[in-house]
């Protein structure tokens, strides 16, 4: 058995490696894109500083239309984009655009949600001292949903590894790609047990640190 799984260890870094890239870049663009898109969601709704009915509208439809669709379907349909993007279609980096899209609309929701649970007395509050916005923005919300941000953000690292594992249906690579090419393809089931397994320790690394990291912000509010 020992001998079977030495060469799949070999498989498994460069695996993990490329996965840990689709996951890093997505994760980037899904904070860069779909923090400020939830705030902006928030503001607009709530009329905070601006009073934009037809940008909350924009923005929700958008948000609401790539949620819709499996990441599946968004993986295929956006492979001319990648295309334009890149100029190739196969690879971690190339998998990594539609999970940037699909995580940038995932986390806009969330960082949406945690706002909502914000007191709104403390932002009237705020308000009536005569607060800019920015530092509304920063010292205010910012601060108070920063436990349920973190925690949509573990919630969006732990849907970006599940999407990365479909990945490799279109040769994105990974450990899905992985886990199909020897799992499924070559009916190696001790393969698809030790890929799941890594994945399983994987999430549970993350959630654990997400945990963590939202009670410590907790405490610290």
């Amino acid at each position: 058995m020992l001998e079977l799984l030495l060469p799949l260890l070999d498989d498994l870094k460069p695996a993990f490696g490329e996965t840990f890239l689709m996951v890093g870049i997505s994760s980037f663009f899904a904070i860069a894109g779909g923090l400020p898109l939830g705030f902006l969601l928030y503001i607009t709704e709530r009329r905070l500083f601006w009073e934009n009915q037809a940008a909350h509208a924009i923005g929700n439809v958008l948000v609401n239309i790539i949620r819709s669709l499996p990441f599946v379907i968004l993986l295929v349909l956006l492979l001319p984009f990648t295309q334009w993007v890149l100029g190739t279609t196969i690879g971690p980096a190339a998998a990594a655009v539609p999970l940037s899209v699909a995580a940038i609309a995932f986390y806009a929701r969330l960082v949406e949600g945690a706002l909502c649970e914000v007191d709104p007395g403390i932002v009237e509050a705020a308000q009536a001292f005569g607060a800019s916005p920015l530092r509304i923005v920063g010292s205010v919300l910012l601060r108070e949903a920063l436990p349920g941000l973190l925690r949509g953000l573990t919630v969006t690292l732990i849907s970006l590894i599940g999407y990365s594992a479909m990945a490799g249906i279109v040769g994105g690579g990974g450990v899905g790609d992985l886990a199909i090419r020897f799992g499924y393809y070559r009916y190696q089931t001790d393969v698809m047990i030790v890929t799941v397994i890594a994945l399983v320790i994987l999430v549970q690394a993350v959630q654990a640190l997400g945990d963590l990291a939202a009670r410590r912000a907790d405490k610290k509010g």
